[in-house]
């Protein structure tokens, strides 16, 4: 997509994060804007931030994006009011820590609907109407490098992340084989400071319950401690709208900025091709090893 100003962006997840930044350059962009959120508090301060960067077209939308009912408010509501969708961010995701088999069930049902069926909902029914238009358009997905690679602690969020991954480089070839004028896109950041960690502040009601003993547990304790950790010590926020919105303009497909987990991607990959077991205490060696090496380094540095 060349030519921004006057088309039409519906953004998920835009109160907070990403989403925020993704809102921001749309704005800087002349774009009409769709902002959806689940808090509807926060979304009026978006809607603020937005007009001070230049947009003179926003609507926002209250809606939880896990409901197909909901995503179905959504385009309607855009075509309604703009009469086209030019470009569909699906940003809005979730995750709580824990190991696969301790996290109660109505959280995987929870991330698994927020972090890869909503992107079906919403790409069941932009794409046809991106089809129509007959027009170029845009589909950003946010994926994580979480979608490359596999660890424990978090076994459904990496799980929807590969599955979101899948689905976009499915419709991608699908896309393609229609001739359709839409250009697919995964966003795949790794640690950054957003407000991931605090997914338990979009939780909806219907996933809720407090007296579930996982909730109280060491393991969760311990995990949301160490989350917190990831992210507030991740890369800063800034940039990565407009990071993301020149990866549109080119139509790139693979939008992967931190180099700094390609040696564990690679060996992942590498333990696929060459039909190895994964190995957990080979991989924390690595780990181990990587960060004496670097410490080392560092040490060396200073005492010259």
């Amino acid at each position: 997509m060349k030519e921004f100003k006057e088309k039409v962006a519906i953004i998920t997840g835009a109160a907070s994060g990403f989403g925020k930044e993704f809102v921001k350059e749309a704005a800087k962009r002349g774009m009409k804007i769709v902002a959806v959120d689940i808090i509807e508090d926060k979304l009026s301060a978006v809607e603020s931030m937005a007009k001070e960067n230049g947009a003179e077209d926003i609507t926002l939308i209250t809606a939880d994006v896990s409901k197909y009912e909901d995503t179905e408010k959504i385009v309607k509501t855009t075509l309604e009011r703009y009469g086209q969708i030019d470009l569909l961010m699906n940003n809005a995701g979730v995750a709580i820590p824990g190991n696969g088999l301790s996290l109660p069930l109505r959280d995987w049902e929870w991330i698994v609907q927020t972090n890869l069926m909503s992107h079906v909902y919403l790409m069941r029914q932009v794409i046809p109407v991106m089809m129509e238009q007959g027009t170029h358009c845009n589909i950003m997905n946010t994926c994580s490098v979480a979608g490359f690679m596999n660890w424990f602690g978090m076994a459904p969020y990496y799980t929807t992340k590969h599955a979101a991954l899948s689905l976009s480089e499915c419709i991608n070839y699908e896309l393609q084989a229609a001739g359709a004028d839409i250009a697919m896109g995964v966003f795949c950041p790794g640690y950054v400071q957003t407000n991931l960690d605090n997914s338990e502040d979009y939780r909806p009601e219907r996933f809720k319950d407090d007296s579930d003993p996982y909730y109280q547990s060491e393991e969760y304790k311990k995990g949301i401690a160490e989350f917190n950790h990831v992210i507030e010590t991740g890369y800063p926020l800034e940039g990565y709208g407009e990071m993301v919105f020149k990866a549109i303009e080119e139509d790139e497909f693979y939008v992967i900025p931190h180099a700094k987990y390609d040696g564990f991607l690679k060996f992942q990959t590498d333990e696929k091709l060459e039909r190895r077991r994964p190995n957990l205490a080979v991989v924390l060696a690595s780990i181990k090893a990587k960060k004496e090496a670097a410490a080392k380094a560092a040490a060396e540095a200073t005492n010259k």
